[in-house]
């Protein structure tokens, strides 16, 4: 059995060393706290007996469990990211622990009167009389994914303390920056050496994903004309009244908060602007790749009737693809998901077998050669101060990833 006690102390050291990365920085990692833990999971990948330890000049961290059969085993890795989303604070995390949690409102924050509550996030329902790890209602908790490494550190553990498990090579590694979408961009896959991955980067329990958006990222800058405003007629140029003509003219109700399944959107996620200049920062997102192609020649084409209307180009859009739907690349070895699946039953969960909302370091790296579906990791309420993570979860997460390796290594048995 996985130790409770232990995984709590584990996950607890993890989310209380700030790791937030940085999307306006070039380095990588993009924040130079998220070495603080990367060196700390190096060591203790070394000191529960994992072998071929490394962290590169990027703050990749790689590592081995060999082994412990006598015949030939595909080699499978765990994946998951040690950064925190910038999307909140990911600082002076203290985390708050529930015992047998009694199925109503949690008080997080008495002073800012902060409370989780199941009228909300109806999903708290669903762990009644278990252990919660909250947030104290003022930062992010970082289950996103501490969660995963806590599972990924955990699991190899218990297989080097049980080798009556039987299990081929396993890889394991952790990366930077997978919440500003550079999470896969160097790593390494020729030296992880795996035949296939799976990230441990889902939310609720059961989750199992091999599909996920399309995504790309668009930058729209709107150009005005300053004048002074009392002598302003015929000869100002307002770019932000441009902006919210644009804004306005996209689809109303294909948003975030409109959308859900399999439904694309666009996402207006900051602007900044005065007379002068605009500058509006979108994200694209749909499942189909027909529909996402479409989507970046609407805004194309908006663009181009509002300079036309104009009479000169006072919008200019860029368009960037960040990641494209895995489920391209998993689909000719669905055997990895069925696995997965396999394991998942077999320690008594009922698999949720759906695309994700969102993209992982597993769909740039089905791109790049190691085919990589996503397995819950627990947490609830990503990139807020209503974060949270069932313990219970945690530890099915755990026990899926020591059931893998133990199917994997069986179906392989000649």
């Amino acid at each position: 059995m996985i130790s409770k006690e232990a995984l709590i102390k584990r996950f607890i050291s993890y989310v209380t060393i700030d790791t937030e990365s940085d999307p306006s920085s070039q380095t990588t990692p993009s924040t130079e706290k998220q070495w603080d833990l990367a060196n700390k999971l190096a060591q203790e990948l070394k000191a529960i007996g994992m072998q071929d330890v490394s962290i590169d000049d990027n703050a990749y961290i790689m590592a081995t469990l060999p082994g412990n059969v006598d015949h030939e085993v595909p080699v499978i890795g765990f994946i998951s990211h040690f950064d925190t989303s910038p999307d909140f604070i990911g600082a002076n995390v203290n985390p708050q622990i529930v015992e047998n949690y009694h199925g109503g409102d949690l008080l997080l924050n008495k002073e800012e009167n902060i409370v989780l509550s199941p009228d909300y996030f109806e999903d708290l329902r669903l762990y009644i009389g278990q252990t919660l790890i909250t947030t104290d209602g003022t930062t992010l908790l970082g289950a996103d994914d501490k969660a995963g490494i806590c599972e990924i550190v955990s699991a190899m553990e218990y297989l080097i303390n049980h080798p009556e498990v039987k299990h081929g090579t396993i890889r394991v590694g952790f990366t930077p920056d997978e919440e500003i979408g550079r999470g896969a961009h160097k790593f390494d896959v020729e030296k992880f050496n795996a035949d296939w991955a799976y990230t441990m980067d889902g939310s609720e329990i059961g989750e199992l994903e091999y599909e996920n958006f399309n995504a790309a990222g668009a930058v729209v800058k709107v150009k005005g004309k300053i004048v002074h405003p009392g002598y302003a007629k015929g000869k100002m140029v307002n770019s932000m009244y441009i902006a919210t003509e644009f804004i306005n003219s996209l689809p109303k109700f294909e948003t975030p908060e409109h959308t859900e399944g399999y439904q694309g959107f666009f996402h207006l996620c900051d602007i900044k602007g005065d007379v002068e200049e605009t500058v509006l920062q979108y994200i694209i997102r749909d499942h189909d790749r027909g529909h996402f192609e479409a989507r970046k020649d609407v805004m194309v084409k908006l663009a181009n009737e509002l300079n036309s209307q104009y009479g000169r180009e006072v919008i200019e859009v860029d368009i960037k693809d960040q990641y494209y739907n895995m489920k391209e690349k998993i689909e000719p070895v669905m055997h990895i998901v069925d696995i997965a699946e396999e394991a998942m039953k077999q320690i008594e969960i009922k698999p949720i077998i759906k695309a994700i909302r969102g993209g992982t370091d597993g769909s740039q790296l089905s791109y790049m050669g190691l085919p990589c579906p996503n397995i819950f990791a627990g947490g609830h309420n990503f990139h807020g101060r209503y974060e949270y993570v069932p313990v219970e979860s945690m530890i099915k997460a755990t026990e899926v990833i020591c059931k893998i390796a133990e199917l994997t290594a069986l179906k392989n048995q000649v």
